[in-house]
């Protein structure tokens, strides 16, 4: 696929910034422009972001109706009410039933979870959760991760005596449940200072609260961090401000002590070493969404909360065995979606893709749509079948392009959606579809703009190897963790010619090892799926790479490595004159 490369240009006044922090903090150029990106201007700043406190969190009672919250579950722990804490069967969704669970359970014995089935119940509050909290004799229930838009279940609840208190995080519609409570710093009544936490990241706004209004130290708001951090992490929301302090503290503390339950799930997905935002997106995430995808969400939250090491280890094995059956459907999903996308002869000059069948697994179609999405790269959408002649699916976006506003100009065929910008879940009456296909596509064709309709890398900054010391990569190592909105820095280095031992690698040499300099360093590294430019290299061409950088670890040896994002050959030939000196990049 090929990209388009956005280089960052900073203004005169980031450039002023970048000279200010030379001086203050004795840096190089590239290493005071990677912390003015972010938005850093003073020495302060940059002391207080490289070093980030919960001190810095803000005050939980900033959000709206925080108040009313606090007081309405505080009373039914005093006054010995059942309490059903009910979450979305995702990563989002279970772990903050989790992180609340664990902290409630510490003041009452009257308290249960649920999750409801992905299958029959669909996504957020249903009557059937609702049902099973009056059986059991519930009188509040804490909803976690949905419930913005569940006006008619929250109302059928109150009249059924239940409370109803909301912590979510998707964008509210017109109107709001009549909750006791409706937590949602994106209410536009609210002033919360930052917009962007997870369904789980509201939830620990809640206990948070509850614990100031106790007046208790944060020890077990610490000790619940690792579950917030996974949240962060897979629901791809910004990993700036209070995200990005949470995460911090939550990796952290996976990487000195895990729970009972977490360190099982580290150790059935083969993670060793540093647990960073890679090992929870691509490691950990999947195997919860699993257990909610192919049975249920509850056996994660069950694992999340064991304390038993011989029982974690089982439900962690179930779990493993649920994600690689998942990887199977997955599989034939995606193979299935293609060729049918391939057989329509009107697919290459649309600019979406909206795919269905009845015998695809409900369970990974937001899976299929994003690697859809990643082959066509345009708006996506991955239907099935579900009950009494619905249907359901997923919808994954390109960068920059709102997706909930698209599926929102089709919500009069809809029988319920929800979600954020690139991502969302829909359903529909199967007869709407034909209808919903044509709308989609006339609005996404009418909106989005010629520049979101190829897949581009924003880069930093333009580098020599040589700018690459152990200095401005330990200034990397303190941006992190990174995520949407932080991500890791890309950098372009032109003019890379082959230094002694670039060659092909993997099977069927499908990669490319990277052994490159520009006469000022050389620096090792890796390219995926760029096996095809070994011998332009090879040859005495030189390339333009785009890159990040990273330390490997190897018998205690340590040095700086580049991970190719791109990579394209130069327009003007280099050739290579002999070795070169290897220089700081490599040291």
């Amino acid at each position: 696929m090929e990209y388009v490369w956005n280089i960052w240009q900073p203004t005169e006044d980031e450039q002023v910034c970048c000279k200010r922090l030379q001086q203050e903090l004795s840096i190089s150029e590239p290493s005071a422009l990677l912390l003015v990106k972010r938005g850093i201007h003073t020495g302060d700043e940059a002391r207080s972001y490289v070093r980030p406190s919960l001190d810095q969190l803000h005050d939980p009672f900033l959000m709206r109706d925080m108040d009313k919250a606090v007081a309405r579950l505080s009373r039914a722990i005093e006054e010995k009410e059942r309490i059903m804490v009910y979450g979305d069967y995702d990563v989002d969704g279970t772990t903050a039933v989790a992180l609340v669970y664990s902290i409630l359970s510490r003041r009452t014995d009257n308290l249960e979870f649920y999750i409801p089935d992905r299958y029959t119940e669909g996504y957020g509050i249903s009557f059937k959760g609702i049902d099973q909290a009056q059986a059991d004799g519930c009188t509040l229930i804490v909803a976690l991760d949905c419930g913005i838009k569940a006006i008619d279940k929250v109302r059928y609840a109150g009249e059924r005596g239940i409370d109803f208190i909301i912590c979510d995080h998707h964008t509210p519609g017109e109107e709001l449940p009549a909750a006791t409570a409706v937590l949602n710093m994106k209410r536009q009544d609210c002033n919360y200072p930052y917009k962007e936490l997870s369904g789980c990241g509201v939830g620990f706004k809640l206990m948070q609260a509850l614990l100031k209004n106790e007046g208790q130290s944060t020890e077990e708001l610490e000790a619940v961090l690792p579950l917030l951090a996974m949240s962060i992490a897979s629901d791809i929301v910004p990993m700036t401000g209070e995200n990005r302090i949470l995460a911090y503290f939550g990796l952290k503390r996976i990487n000195s002590a895990p729970s009972v339950g977490l360190k099982s799930l580290l150790e059935v997905a083969g993670v060793t070493g540093t647990v960073t935002v890679h090992e929870l997106v691509y490691k950990l995430g999947p195997r919860i969404n699993a257990s909610g995808r192919l049975r249920s969400g509850a056996y994660a939250v069950r694992l999340l909360l064991s304390d038993n090491e011989e029982e974690a280890r089982k439900m962690a094995e179930e779990i493993n065995t649920f994600n690689a059956q998942r990887r199977d459907f997955d599989q034939k999903t995606t193979e299935e979606a293609l060729a049918m996308l391939a057989q329509d002869p009107d697919n290459e000059r649309k600019t979406t893709s909206v795919v269905y069948s009845p015998e695809w697994h409900k369970g990974v179609v937001g899976i299929a749509a994003s690697r859809l999405m990643e082959t066509y790269y345009r708006p996506t959408i991955v239907l099935t079948a579900g009950d009494n002649g619905i249907i359901s699916g997923s919808a994954r976006s390109v960068t920059g392009f709102d997706l909930y506003a698209a599926i929102d100009s089709c919500r009069d065929l809809l029988t319920n959606f929800g979600g954020h910008t690139f991502a969302a879940g829909l359903s529909m009456r199967g007869d709407k579809l034909p209808e919903f296909k044509a709308r989609f596509e006339k609005y996404v064709a009418e909106h989005i703009r010629e520049d979101q309709k190829t897949p581009s890398i924003a880069v930093e900054q333009q580098i020599s190897l040589s700018d690459i010391t152990p200095q401005f990569f330990n200034i990397i190592r303190h941006l992190e963790p990174f995520g949407p909105e932080n991500p890791r820095p890309v950098f372009l280095t032109r003019h890379l010619i082959n230094n002694r031992y670039t060659e092909r690698v993997g099977k069927d040499g499908r990669h490319l090892k990277l052994d490159l300099t520009d006469r000022t360093a050389a620096i090792a590294g890796i390219a995926f799926g760029r096996g095809d430019m070994a011998l332009h290299l090879q040859n005495g061409n030189a390339v333009d790479a785009c890159y990040c950088l990273e330390e490997n670890n190897y018998q205690n040896y340590r040095t700086i490595q580049m991970t190719a994002q791109d990579i394209k050959p130069c327009s003007t030939k280099e050739t290579h004159k002999g070795p070169q000196d290897a220089g700081a990049a490599s040291k």
